[in-house]
């Protein structure tokens, strides 16, 4: 029994120190962070589906040309960036249980309509709305996340929830090549058609299960499954807000803008994000595809082992920084990971080399959980400006991610991507760097408060 304690310790932290707040834990756990993981995974399950269809026939049945793929991911991204800041503000007056499943029905009513286009054309105009709503989630289930728990317990909740959107990568391959096996032709509708159908059919009822499970806020829930202890539990365990939910107006630029938490996180996650470019961009499931040597299936379910590795790596470096509270540890070995798979795609002596190296590109994922929990916790103090910062550091990654994209990531670019791999060394360089620079201010910030705090009790 004692080595089992031991072990639950180290694995998910201490227990809490009351019956009542290990009941509340587990309550939020249950039905907060499986509705997160569930509105991600689906998230990415009607992100990624364009990849899969795209080597499993779409590419000919539309007349795919050129770049086209590249410039849809474009205008994707472009919607995804203008919907970062506003719908993190529109968590700020709006109640999550109704924002997020109205979210997920939009997007899956233009997920379903993805599957009965005839044109390139109509997809961009489609993934653009689609982004903008798609957009809601990630940084609003981080918001949402550092809304509930302390800062030793989200490291491991934000890797569950970051894995589940991984998940959803790997899913989509799975049921792309099944669908492709199973359903092409049927009714007269190719399988990648009925991806999107399926896809849709799988969306609805987790929107259903947020609006009536979800609890909104600590401070403004009215979930009948919390007792009004428990509410109350919510609120005190957690550090004190000296700006609380809602409060914006034009103090916000200042409070924002004026503090280093801004500038270091949304140049940390430029840098990080743009390290997954391997893997984000499907270079695995193009270059498969380009040999002619690989069939449908195998071509979707090989890549999926990229997001094998990075659900691994996520869940242990969450892990990791709760456990050693040491987050830019991990922004050092993911510098090296990204240095390493850009190296080694530079010029790689075989292609078992290659597929080393985008297999390991699969750890770059590992950074949204470390990075955005960072960030969560060193602006708890300020619930405004931490959805800005949230919303900040995506939406600068994401516009840094249009154009990267299309410079050095290019179908056309294949099957090296030289450019891309050089890349890939200089953005790692950048998050080596850029790590080092927040760690610094992080604790020179920690010494300042220890400071003030000591004065306080003299």
């Amino acid at each position: 029994m004692f080595i089992f304690s031991k072990l639950r310790r180290v694995v998910w932290g201490a227990p809490a120190a009351t019956k009542t707040e290990r009941r509340l834990l587990v309550k939020i756990d249950a039905v907060i962070l499986s509705f997160c993981c569930l509105m991600y995974w689906v998230n990415y399950l009607d992100r990624m589906n364009l990849n899969n269809a795209y080597v499993s026939g779409m590419k000919d049945d539309l007349g795919f040309q050129g770049n086209q793929l590249n410039i849809i991911n474009t205008i994707f991204y472009g919607g995804y960036v203008l919907g970062q800041i506003p719908n993190n503000l529109a968590l700020q007056k709006l109640p999550p249980r109704i924002y997020f499943p109205a979210c997920v029905v939009a997007w899956g009513l233009l997920t379903l309509g993805t599957g009965f286009v005839q044109h390139p054309w109509q997809i961009m105009v489609i993934r653009f709305f689609q982004a903008i709503i798609e957009s809601s989630t990630f940084v609003g289930c981080h918001y949402i996340l550092g809304s509930w728990y302390k800062e030793e317990e989200l490291g491991k909740r934000t890797a569950i929830f970051t894995s589940s959107g991984l998940a959803g990568t790997m899913f989509s391959g799975f049921l792309q090549g099944g669908v492709h096996k199973g359903l092409n032709g049927v009714r007269g509708l190719p399988g990648w058609r009925w991806l999107f159908i399926i896809d849709f059919c799988i969306t609805i009822p987790v929107a259903l299960y947020g609006y009536f499970a979800f609890p909104d806020t600590p401070t403004s829930t009215r979930a009948g499954w919390l007792t009004a202890e428990e509410k109350k539990l919510a609120v005190d365990r957690l550090p004190e807000v000296q700006k609380h939910r809602g409060e914006l107006g034009l103090s916000l630029i200042t409070r924002v803008l004026g503090t280093w938490h801004w500038w270091g996180f949304v140049l940390i996650w430029v840098f990080a994000s743009n390290t997954e470019m391997f893997s984000t961009n499907a270079i695995m499931n193009l270059w498969l595809s380009g040999t002619g040597e690989y069939t449908v299936e195998q071509v979707n379910y090989i890549p999926t082992a990229v997001a094998g590795v990075g659900i691994i790596a996520t869940l242990f470096l969450g892990w990791y920084s709760d456990f050693t509270r040491r987050q830019w540890h991990v922004g050092i070995f993911l510098s090296f990971t990204a240095i390493v798979s850009g190296a080694i795609m530079l010029n790689p002596p075989n292609n078992g080399a290659k597929f080393f190296a985008l297999f390991l590109n699969g750890c770059q994922y590992a950074s949204q959980t470390v990075l955005f929990a960072w960030a969560n916790s060193m602006t708890r103090e300020d619930d405004a400006k931490r959805g800005v910062i949230l919303g900040g550091m995506n939406m600068f990654a994401i516009a840094v991610y249009m154009f990267w994209s299309l410079l050095f990531y290019s179908t056309t670019q294949g099957p090296s991507w030289r450019e891309g791999s050089i890349a890939m060394i200089c953005m790692g360089t950048a998050l080596f760097i850029t790590t080092i620079g927040v760690w610094y201010m992080e604790k020179k910030e920690k010494g300042r408060m220890k400071l003030s705090a000591k004065v306080g009790e003299e």
